[in-house]
C-alpha cells in the first residue's frame, strides 16, 4: 500500500477495496478504530478536526469513499450498498475487528448499510447529523431536489478555480462558515479538495457519483428498513442548524421521532451552536463530538467484551 502526499501536504495512503483503491488516513490511538465516513461532496479530511480533538484516545481510519478525494473515480456503480461493500472490504484489507462507525451526513446511510451487510464488523454506529430523510413530496425529482439543496456544493463541481486562493474566497462568500469558524481544519479541508495545475484547479469529486449516491440515499423506504435491522448500538449526534447558521437543521424533531421509531435504543445528543459543516470541523462541534464517540466507543465495546 504506497504512501503519497497530499496537496494538503499530508501524508495518505492507499488500500484495495474490491475493484477500487481508495485513499485513506490513519490517527494513531489505543484499542479498536473509529471509522469515519464522509458526506456527499466531502472527504476524508472533513475528520481532520475530530481526529485532533480525540487527541490519541483512539485511532481513527478516515477514507475517501469511491468518487471523491484521491480515490478512484469510476464512471458508475456508487450508492450506500456500494459505499458498504467498499468500506468493509478496506476494513478487512487492513485488519480491522469491530470497530466504530461514524458516519457524518451520506457517510451515516453508508453506516446503516453497513452494519446491516456486516454486522461482524460494527460494535456500535455513530450517525452525525445524517442518515434519515424527511419524507419527499409526491413526484419529487431527487436531481431537481440536489440541485436546489446543494447548490453551491454542486456548482463548485463544475467550476473551474485559477487558485487555491479563488477557492477559499469562494468559500467565504457563502454563509457555510462564519469568520470565528474558520480555521485550519477548515482550510485544510477546502484545500484538499481541489485537484489539478493552476489556472485550472478543479473539485477532487466526480458529479456523476454524487447524482448517483443521492438518488440512493433519497430511497426512503430502504433506509428505513436498514435501520429497523441494525444489531448494534446507535447514536444520533445533530447539529443545531443546517448547512448554514439559521437554516432549518438537517435532522429535526420529526425525523429524530422517526429514527427513534426505528431503533428505539437510540442514543441521542444534540450539539448547540454547530451546523452541518462545523459540527466536524470547528469547535464546539469537533470537541463534542470527539467526547461523545470517545465515551460511546467505551460502552460499546465492554458490551462486546461481555456479550463474547
Amino acid at each position: 500500500m504506497a504512501a503519497r502526499v497530499a496537496p494538503n501536504g499530508k501524508l495518505i495512503r492507499r488500500v484495495r477495496a474490491g475493484e477500487v483503491e481508495l485513499a485513506y488516513r490513519l490517527w494513531p490511538g489505543k484499542g479498536p478504530a473509529i471509522v469515519a465516513i464522509h458526506g456527499l461532496t466531502a472527504s476524508h479530511v472533513s475528520f481532520v478536526g475530530i481526529a485532533e480533538r480525540l487527541a490519541g484516545r483512539r485511532p481513527l481510519l478516515a477514507l475517501d469513499l469511491r468518487g471523491r478525494g484521491q480515490s478512484d473515480k469510476p464512471a458508475g456503480g456508487y450508492g450506500m450498498r456500494q459505499h458498504a461493500l467498499d468500506v468493509a472490504a478496506a476494513m478487512r484489507s487492513l485488519g480491522l475487528g469491530p470497530s466504530i462507525v461514524l458516519g457524518h451526513s451520506m457517510g451515516a446511510y453508508i453506516g446503516t448499510a453497513l452494519a446491516v451487510e456486516f454486522p461482524d464488523l460494527l460494535a456500535g454506529l455513530v450517525m452525525l447529523d445524517g442518515g434519515y430523510l424527511l419524507d419527499p413530496p409526491a413526484g419529487f425529482d431527487p436531481d431537481q431536489l440536489l440541485d436546489t439543496l446543494l447548490k453551491p456544493q454542486v456548482e463548485r463541481l463544475r467550476t473551474t478555480f485559477e487558485s487555491r486562493a479563488a477557492y477559499l474566497d469562494f468559500w467565504r462568500k457563502l454563509p457555510t462558515f462564519r469568520s470565528t469558524e474558520w480555521g485550519p481544519w477548515v482550510e485544510a479541508y477546502l484545500e484538499y479538495d481541489l485537484g489539478g495545475e493552476p489556472p485550472s484547479l478543479r473539485a477532487t469529486v466526480a458529479e456523476p457519483a454524487v447524482r448517483e449516491d443521492f438518488r440512493s440515499m433519497a430511497q426512503k423506504q430502504e433506509v428505513k428498513q436498514r435501520l429497523e435491522a441494525i444489531g448494534c448500538r446507535v447514536m444520533v449526534i445533530r447539529a443545531q442548524d443546517g448547512v448554514a447558521p439559521g437554516q432549518p437543521p438537517i435532522i429535526p424533531d420529526q425525523v429524530m421521532a422517526e429514527i427513534r421509531e426505528c431503533v428505539p435504543a437510540v442514543e441521542e445528543h444534540l450539539i448547540r451552536g454547530t451546523t452541518h459543516y462545523t459540527i466536524a470541523m470547528a469547535d464546539p462541534g469537533a470537541s463534542a463530538v470527539a467526547d461523545l464517540v470517545d465515551q460511546f466507543a467505551t460502552r460499546c465495546l465492554e458490551s462486546t467484551v461481555i456479550s463474547n
